[in-house]
């Protein structure tokens, strides 16, 4: 089993005069790139907020965000710093005559300027409130969760797919070897009668010569590694834990061998087949980069 590490989770509460949203995005990333957005009275709890995503999605390019909406206290009003709203509003038509714009937004940007707003009553941590808010981030990171798991679970296919695709190249080279080795045989005997003639060559010698071309030239060895490390991916793909670094290292295995009978073939049939499992490899690598 695998996990994606793209993924989404939203949870929305309604609740009263309580207004609640948690979001949870996640993209693929080598480490957790982390980013919360949290009410400013909550700014404090973010250790906390932090350790449940950890603990939930491990790594991937993560952002959060906390949307608290509550109506206003009967007892608590609103004022607003004057002065300071004075300041950006004439900085605002400042800037708005550099570059000949009209003033239409200037009064709700300078409204909505930091520290304009001012308000009585003092926001306090609500243990109550506080709680709901785990609840739901806990519920939108499963929400996010099962989402890594569906796409795990199709990426899961085609790296099945892929995997099959280079055995079946694999059987394909397979059948070609000994053709291949017997053509690099009779081009070399043939290729010696050339060029001595008439005049003759010691045969036992030749043989020889032919045996440790043929020996540098084997691919057994390298068969018999792609074929397990193809076995391998597959019994990794199986396992309960997503391991999508191991399954790199593994698919760097398999290039190896792949590109170590490339060069060894020797043989223009046999090289359509190396190329072809060259190309589902490259699809395996690709993919991998977005799993957990």
């Amino acid at each position: 089993m695998i996990k994606s590490m793209t993924g989404f989770g939203q949870v929305v509460l309604n609740s009263g005069s309580l207004a609640l949203s948690v979001e949870v995005k996640s993209l693929n990333s080598k480490f957790l790139d982390l980013n919360l957005r949290l009410p400013r009275k909550y700014s404090e709890k973010e250790i906390d907020i932090r350790n449940l995503v950890v603990d939930k999605l491990e790594r991937g390019k993560i952002s959060l965000t906390v949307d608290l909406q509550q109506a206003a206290r009967i007892g608590e009003t609103q004022r607003y710093n004057e002065e300071l709203f004075v300041s950006y509003y004439g900085e605002l038509k400042r800037l708005a005559d550099k570059v000949m714009s009209g003033y239409e937004s200037l009064f709700q940007l300078a409204l909505n300027s930091p520290d304009v707003l001012i308000s009585t009553g003092k926001e306090e941590l609500d243990p109550a409130e506080w709680e709901k808010i785990v609840q739901l981030v806990n519920e939108a990171l499963a929400k996010c969760e099962q989402f890594r798991l569906a796409e795990g679970a199709a990426l899961e296919g085609k790296f099945k797919e892929y995997i099959n695709n280079i055995a079946q190249s694999l059987i394909q080279v397979e059948k070609l070897d000994p053709i291949r080795i017997e053509k690099i045989r009779q081009r070399i005997k043939s290729g010696i009668t050339d060029f001595f003639g008439n005049e003759g060559f010691d045969v036992n010698r030749l043989e020889q010569e032919i045996i440790f071309y043929i020996e540098k030239l084997d691919i057994h060895e390298e068969r018999v590694r792609l074929k397990t490390h193809l076995d391998y991916f597959i019994t990794i793909l199986k396992e309960k834990q997503s391991n999508g670094k191991k399954l790199g290292f593994i698919a760097q295995e398999i290039g190896r061998e792949i590109n170590t009978i490339g060069s060894k073939a020797n043989d223009a049939e046999m090289q359509k087949h190396v190329v072809a499992m060259k190309e589902e490899l490259e699809k395996i690598k690709e993919q991998l980069n977005n799993v957990l």
